[in-house]
Formats: C-alpha cells, structure tokens, sequence
C-alpha cells in the first residue's frame, strides 16, 4: 500500500507516523512547501519507507503527479485546500480523507460523489479527532438503539498543568480556536436545527482523576454534517467543548469586550483589526512547546432498544506521549486521518463515492486500530 500524506504539520506528520509503522505499508510520502525541518520521530523512516517531497498544493500538477504514484491520499492541509485536493484525487484515481472542519466544503465535495463511486473510490472529509472520531462513535451509539432520543458529544485538548488564567495551552491554531469561540453552533433541539451562540450552556462534566471536572460549553465546527442527516430522526443532538472550569467565562468576557472582533478599529493612526492583535499579544504565553497535554472525550447517546431505554457512552483519556515526542491531540486527530485512510485502502471501507466518517466508517474495526497505537476508547 502506497500513501501521500499533504501537509507535514502536526497531523499531518503524526498520520505519516502511523502508516510508516505498518508491515503492509510500501511507501509514504510527505508532501509540503518545505521539508527541510521534518518531526524527529519521522527522521529514522526517511529514506526507507518515508519519501520526502517539496511541493506546494496550489501547482496541481505537481500535486497530480505524486498521487499517480500512490493508492490513498491524506490531507492535512488547511481546510479550504480540501476541496480542490479530493477533486485532484478522484482525477488521479486514489482514495482520499481529510480533517475538514468545514461544511460548507464537504457540501462541495459532496459533489465529487458519483464520479468517484463509478471510479471505485471512497472520498471522506472531516477524518480528525472532532469531526471524526466522535462522529463515528456516536453513529456506533445510535446504531445500537431502535429509536435514537439524544446525541451528546463532549471533547477537548487541555494541559496536564493547567496554568491561570485560561489554564489552556495551543494545541493546533489559536486562528482555529477564537472562530470556534466565536460561531454560532447548530444542535437538534426537538428535532429541529437550532444555533447556539459559542460559550454558552456550560455544565460541569466528571473524568476519573487525575482530570477531575471540566466544563462544556457550545462550540462550532465539531459536529459535521449529522445534525443535517438526523433532522426530524433525533430530537437531541449537541457538541461542546471541554476545559477547565472557568474558561468559557474569562472568553466570554474577552469576546464581548469586542477584542476577537475581525473589523478593524483605528489604534494611532494605523488600522488594526482586533482579534489579529489579541493573537500575537495571546499566543507567545499559551505555546508551551515543553508542555504535555491531554485530550478528553465523551459521547452519550441515549435510546430505546426492544422496548427499553438504554445509554451507551464511550470515554477517552489520551495522554503526551514522551517517547516519540508527541501530543496527545496529534495522536488522537492524525492517527485517527491515517487510520480512515488505510481502512479505505484495504478494503474494509465498503462504502464508495463521497461519505462523512458516520456514513461510511466501520465503528468496530476503527476502535481496534486506534488501540493498537495505544488510543482506547472505553465504553459502558
């Protein structure tokens, strides 16, 4: 099996990790602007199993010629590369998933579906840890029930050592993180598609020491496309994010205080736009390279089975790993990618054209090959 992972970023390496790793793997190539400075845990694969390659997403043919060489593409570009890259793949006749984020994109790639199923290809946006892992595993809830009556899905990338004020660390995009902060949410309420404004409806949620209480709080962009597909099916459907008690409160003020605000203000003269000001004052005090994170998750659904009602939930608790020197948010979203695309590959995806990972991706199988890196989901 032969793959090109675009992107060497965190998840994008962490996916070349995973596949570099397996006997049934021939060959990865990484692709980027610059492969000059790749992760040290990739460096013993290069020139083995691992083919660096320099080259800029934007000259597709350039891009076209690697994926002629491979069987499955992983992308882990910024999200509006997404499109234009599963375009290129059903041209060149590979499979392909990506970390998406973005709906309106996966409704664009959505598009590609006839063209790849007559090809034989599986095209699967939103392949990371959220959207992705928890759509699959809340799919695997609803999937055990007759009648579906509440989806709840709850994640988040937090610091083993919190520190005051936010007690949060950047863990991938601080741009990513304020547009989460900052978009309204959309939940099934009664069956119906209803927006929430982010930060808002925080409960205290329990994990097992040493983590002990988080808060959840609505956020944007972790759901994917499900509410849409469970429309007027399930009366409850809702994704938050989880951090440390206190958090959700300090941003809340931060926002309406205007200080993430993307309209520009004068300051001296000069224009400056608020929220690209509050990043480059924010980010140098939230970036702890030495700092050792955490991701937790928990999905409930709650349904009916033969006539009873009944909750299945599934928990994570994923931890830095020290050896190879990787975060727990780049294994849990780039193994996650690398594992959709293997599964495409070998044939256990059996769902061609265009699929979101509740659609198409086997629960069962998917859960087996996280543990075999180490990630477990636990579930009761």
């Amino acid at each position: 099996m032969k793959f090109l992972v675009l992107g060497g970023g965190a998840q994008g390496s962490a996916a070349a990790f995973d596949l570099v790793r397996r006997d049934a793997v021939e060959t990865v190539i990484l692709a980027d602007q610059s492969v000059d400075s790749v992760r040290p845990f990739l460096r013993p694969f290069v020139g083995g199993k691992l083919e660096l390659q320099a080259v800029d997403a934007r000259d597709h043919g350039a891009v076209r010629a690697l994926m002629e060489r491979v069987d499955a593409v992983v992308c882990a570009l910024p999200y509006y590369f997404d499109f234009e890259m599963a375009e290129l793949a059903v041209e060149s006749d590979c499979h392909y998933c990506d970390l998406g984020g973005n709906t309106e994109i996966v409704e664009q790639q959505r598009t590609l579906h006839d063209e790849a199923k007559r090809r034989g290809l599986s095209i699967m946006p939103d392949c990371g840890l959220a959207p992705g892992m928890v759509n699959i595993l809340a799919q695997a809830g609803i999937d055990r029930f007759d009648e579906t009556t509440s989806v709840k899905i709850r994640v988040g990338g937090l610091p083993q050592d919190p520190e005051p004020p936010l007690n949060y660390q950047i863990v991938y995009s601080m741009e990513g993180v304020l547009d989460y902060y900052t978009t309204l949410s959309v939940v099934l309420e009664g069956g119906e598609l209803v927006e929430k404004v982010a930060l808002s409806e925080v409960e205290d949620v329990e994990f097992p020491d040493p983590v002990g209480t988080l808060e959840a709080f609505h956020t944007a962009g972790g759901i994917s496309t499900m509410p849409w597909r469970y429309l007027g099916r399930i009366p409850h459907m809702e994704y938050k994010t989880l951090r440390y008690p206190g958090h959700a409160r300090i941003m809340e003020a931060v926002r309406e205080l205007g200080l993430l605000s993307l309209e520009p203000v004068q300051m001296n003269g000069t224009e400056v736009v608020p929220r690209d000001h509050f990043i480059q004052v924010v980010s140098p005090k939230l970036r702890k390279p030495e700092g050792r994170d955490l991701v937790a998750l928990r999905v409930v659904v709650e349904g009916v089975k033969d006539g009873e009602p009944g909750t299945v939930q599934f928990d994570l608790l994923d931890y830095y790993d020290a050896e190879h020197g990787l975060t727990a948010m780049m294994r849990t979203t780039g193994y996650s990618l690398a594992i959709t695309s293997l599964m495409q590959v070998d044939g256990r995806v059996t769902q061609l054209g265009v699929t979101t990972p509740d659609e198409g991706m086997p629960a069962e199988a998917y859960i087996e090959e996280l543990a075999k890196h180490g990630v477990r989901i636990e579930r009761s």
